[in-house]
């Protein structure tokens, strides 16, 4: 058997963390990645190819008889791109458009929780302006408006009063910013949050380590929503228990759930999970691995992990169950100035050669003369593992500190609730 050659569909640090794990596959021979980055270049060939045009993805996927196509971002899944690949024979990790939708319609994933009975904020939907407002202002605040549609994961506002749920449904629904909508309103639940991701290939669950990710710009949870600004794994407030009961009763019930709609998962299905005074309970599901938690999950997996996505996309069973490590890891996101709003791109980056992390790059570029410049909000995130949460901390915090950019920030406090 010759060996494999694999096909990353995206450009940032979760596709990076991608691209490393197959790197380390005896099977895999040749990664291309696209449309990829400057971190990728240095283990993939970068094709430029953007990740929402499936038909020139297609092309050239047959072109140079790949094996195996893994799809990072939501965008290109609800494109189409697995329908597509599918049609044609080919390979592909990740779901179908109508199986997206767990994560790109808020309101069909409510209504897929509300009939199976999977745990989450009681909610309703609007697309009209004047009843959303009116059913807002009729309840306790704070208020939890989502946007019904992608809005890369930042089409949440939580209105903590009338003047800030008024600005944010007029954004939502009378504004074109978003496109055409409808919101949903959920009610207001408070608790630690965290990620659960798992492999899903129809009614077989692979779980996944637990990750927090931290959505705040700023420290402290301060400042606007972002992308996510870092994340670690292991969570000690999460007992065996809690794990096993999301584990059961909310990511294998939508599994199934999907099946029996007709639609099942066949690639990742991300829990954003909250641990409420009440029990663990849904925030959202993501459809697609989770980005920066990719970057501190995948490096502690010790399987072949072509093996496991091959199996996922060719809905059968991996040869051996997923093994994973037990170490602790943290990863510290650097972004440019100004994320999440608008920011300067093409600023030096000098990364220091004795470096102990590993480096994701997530908005990178090289300019002219080859140089490693910023491309992108997010830029890079510097991962390191330890025996515990507060020496991997201790170590990125390090790393960062070898990396020198004019134009770049960071959190200091990843990883606080593990540490305090």
């Amino acid at each position: 058997m010759g060996k494999k050659k694999v096909l990353v569909v995206g450009g940032g640090g979760r596709e990076h963390a991608i691209v490393d794990a197959l790197s380390r596959s005896p099977q895999v021979g040749t990664i291309y990645c696209a449309p990829g980055n400057a971190g990728i270049a240095t283990m993939a060939e970068c094709v430029r190819i953007k990740d929402t045009d499936v038909e020139a993805l297609l092309n050239f996927a047959k072109e140079k008889r790949i094996d195996l196509t893994v799809v990072g971002p939501e965008a290109a899944l609800a494109a189409g791109i697995a329908d597509r690949f599918r049609e044609e024979g080919l390979r592909i990790f990740g779901h179908s458009r109508e199986a997206a939708r767990i994560e790109t319609s808020k309101e069909f994933a409510k209504e897929i929780m509300r009939k199976y009975g999977v745990p989450t904020a009681a909610s309703r939907s609007f697309s009209d302006y004047e009843e959303a407002r009116e059913y807002v202002l009729g309840r306790p605040f704070p208020a939890v408006l989502k946007y019904d549609g992608l809005a890369a994961g930042k089409g949440v506002v939580i209105a903590e009063n009338a003047a800030e749920a008024e600005e944010a449904l007029k954004d939502m629904l009378l504004d074109t910013r978003f496109g055409k909508g409808k919101v949903v309103v959920e009610d207001f639940l408070s608790g630690p949050e965290f990620s659960f991701m798992c492999f899903v290939a129809g009614d077989r669950v692979w779980p996944m380590p637990l990750a927090q990710d931290h959505k705040r710009a700023f420290d402290g949870d301060k400042g606007p929503n972002t992308g996510g600004m870092g994340a670690y794994s292991p969570l000690p407030f999460i007992s065996d228990e809690d794990r096993q009961f999301a584990l059961n009763h909310i990511l294998m019930k939508t599994a199934y759930a999907m099946v029996g709609e007709g639609c099942p998962l066949q690639g990742v299905l991300y829990g954003g999970l909250m641990k409420t005074p009440s029990g663990i309970k849904v925030i959202e599901f993501n459809a697609r691995f989770g980005d920066p938690e990719t970057e501190v999950i995948l490096p502690l997996f010790k399987s072949d992990i072509y093996a496991m996505v091959e199996a996922v996309a060719s809905l059968i069973e991996p040869r051996d169950e997923p093994e994973w490590s037990d170490e602790a890891i943290l990863g510290v996101v650097l972004a440019s100035k100004g994320y999440p709003g608008s920011y300067d791109k093409g600023y030096g980056i000098d990364i220091e050669e004795d470096i102990d992390a590993t480096i994701y790059h997530m908005g990178t570029a090289s300019d002219a003369d080859g140089k490693l410049v910023t491309s992108g909000g997010r830029v890079m995130m510097a991962v390191c593992k330890g025996e515990t949460v507060a020496e991997a901390r201790e170590k990125a915090a390090a790393a960062v500190a070898k990396i020198h950019c004019s134009n770049l920030f960071h959190r200091s406090d990843i990883g606080w609730q593990a540490t305090e």
